[in-house]
């Protein structure tokens, strides 16, 4: 355990020290901070590397484990009705452990904190259960995404404008690190309910359909609410001496233990119910997946202590510094830079691409997916930041955006599609959050005075990769044909046909082609075995 957590160290800075290094030179170039910000993002990055250490360790030790054998027994039980009621449990209680969806709500006045929690949350169970029956019916998720997102946008001109983007933005901050390694291993244990080839594809997109519900639950939210038009303030504390530093990290403790104790009891209540009546896990198991949830609560908490106190802060004077140049163009370029960074500090970015190695067969590597969303984060964020400038309706750059992921899901494999609808969620995390979308808030209390316009950002940065990812799949799809043409090109004329046939399959299913063979090898190795036992 000792060793994974140091590789879980060295993974959190590695993911972390580029964003933090890029904010430091900013702080003694461009845009000189207060001393007292410096102080308290500085600690807050280290305060954020042990956490976000400890927080994949415990996923990995618990999250997983509790998704997985949680979905295995369920689907084992044969009773889509009963499966259907413990996804909605699921989604309700797995949504409302979200640190970014906390640090939203934090950003948005005149709703309850919990009041904004609870109907996300809401809408995360309702549409965990929609996602696990398109499985179970085997209905396309490009036809299922197109209807949803065509009702969403229609409903959007029924709803006051301050809601628009809080809604979208929901949306995006609802898929993160807790959410993601849950619903992913519970999606593989729904899939297996089924047999075919393409149960593993459709293990993919429960994400991407689970983001739909927040925007819902928010727009009917702004049928019966009002925003103030004002995000809660950032006050940044006077740190005088070593001693003012230490109380103004240890003062937020308590908040936040009180927090992520109501995020994660439920969970935890819901996992000893089922596995007395249930699971049965063995004791050394059993023990395992508790350790992992204190990990989990530790790093949860470090985290939350760290950007709320430390990053959001930073993000905010810097927002506001860059707004105040005579050249507040900068914001754009140095927003692109950052966003092109600050993805590989989002711990749910590492989980949904190390899951997409591993189905692909290595088709689609761990390094081309943060590749393709540094560059799509990179855009969303300059994009977001362009709208900040010219205070441009937040609809103008999703109804396009959108309709051309859409449009792309019907030309690209299937596995794309899923694949680039559920990164959108993951990316827009977290660090999005606490530091993005205080960045935002800084440079519009400038530029424009409200504030509101800077919500939006988290739900452009949830729309880019979406079209990134399923271009990566266009361009794949290219690479396979040629490698079709060239390889039927190779063979006698009469051999051609089955060439074709085999390849046909790779294509289609974006799959290891090596994994054609094996059942071939298998049945060799049973007839070999059969001859053995001949006397």
């Amino acid at each position: 355990m000792k060793l994974k957590l140091i590789e879980k160290i060295k993974e959190a800075i590695a993911s972390v020290w580029p964003v933090t290094l890029i904010v430091l030179i900013l702080t003694v170039s461009v845009t000189p901070v207060n001393i007292n910000t410096l102080v308290l993002f500085i600690i807050g990055a280290v305060l954020l590397v042990l956490g976000m250490a400890l927080f994949t360790l415990g996923a990995d030790m618990a999250m997983m484990p509790i998704g997985e054998n949680v979905g295995s027994k369920l689907t084992k039980s044969k009773n889509p009705w009963l499966v259907a009621f413990f996804c909605f449990i699921l989604g309700f209680i797995i949504t409302i452990a979200e640190p970014d969806l906390f640090a939203l709500a934090e950003q948005v006045q005149g709703i309850g904190n919990w009041t904004l929690i609870l109907s996300v949350a809401l809408g995360v169970g309702i549409f965990l259960v929609i996602a696990f029956l398109r499985i179970f019916l085997k209905v396309k998720l490009n036809y299922i995404l197109t209807v949803m997102y065509v009702a969403l946008f229609i409903m959007a001109f029924f709803v006051p404008s301050d809601f628009i983007a809080v809604a979208f933005d929901s949306g995006g901050v609802t898929t993160g690190p807790i959410t993601v390694p849950f619903i992913m291993a519970f999606g593989i244990g729904l899939a297996s309910m089924r047999s075919d080839d393409a149960a593993n594809d459709d293990s993919f997109g429960l994400i991407a359909i689970c983001s739909v519900g927040p925007i819902l639950a928010v727009m009917i939210l702004g049928l019966m609410f009002e925003i103030d038009g004002v995000p809660s303030e950032s006050i940044i504390p006077a740190v005088g001496t070593s001693q003012d530093l230490f109380v103004t990290f240890v003062s937020e403790i308590p908040k936040y233990i009180l927090e992520v104790g109501k995020a994660l009891l439920p969970i935890l209540l819901f996992f000893i119910l089922f596995q007395i009546f249930s699971l049965k896990l063995r004791k050394n198991q059993l023990l395992r997946i508790l350790v992992g949830i204190m990990f989990t609560f530790a790093g949860l908490l470090l985290f939350l202590v760290g950007v709320n106190v430390g990053f959001s802060p930073a993000g905010r004077e810097i927002g506001e510094l860059l707004a105040a140049k005579s050249y507040s163009w900068i914001i754009i370029p140095l927003g692109m830079l950052i966003g092109f960074f600050i993805v590989k500090a989002e711990p749910a970015v590492h989980v949904l691409n190390k899951r997409v190695e591993e189905i692909t067969s290595g088709t689609i590597s761990h390094k081309t997916m943060m590749w393709v969303l540094s560059i799509g984060m990179a855009i969303s964020v300059g994009l977001a930041m362009i709208r900040v400038l010219f205070d441009v309706p937040v609809l103008y750059f999703l109804i396009p955006g959108y309709l051309i992921a859409i449009l792309l899901s019907f030309f690209v494999p299937k596995i794309f599609t899923a694949i680039a609808f559920d990164s959108g969620g993951v990316a827009s995390g977290p660090m999005t959050a606490t530091f993005l979308l205080p960045m935002a808030i800084g440079a519009c209390g400038v530029l424009s005075g409200s504030m509101m316009d800077a919500f939006g950002v988290v739900s452009m940065v949830a729309m880019t990769p979406l079209i990134a990812i399923q271009i990566l799949g266009v361009m794949y799809g290219l690479k396979l044909r040629l490698i079709k043409k060239r390889s039927i090109a190779a063979v006698p004329e009469e051999e051609q046909i089955i060439v074709e046939d085999a390849e046909t399959v790779y294509y289609d299913e974006i799959i290891d082609f090596n994994e054609e063979s094996q059942p071939e090898k298998g049945a060799e190795s049973k007839d070999n075995s059969a001859k053995e036992e001949k006397p």
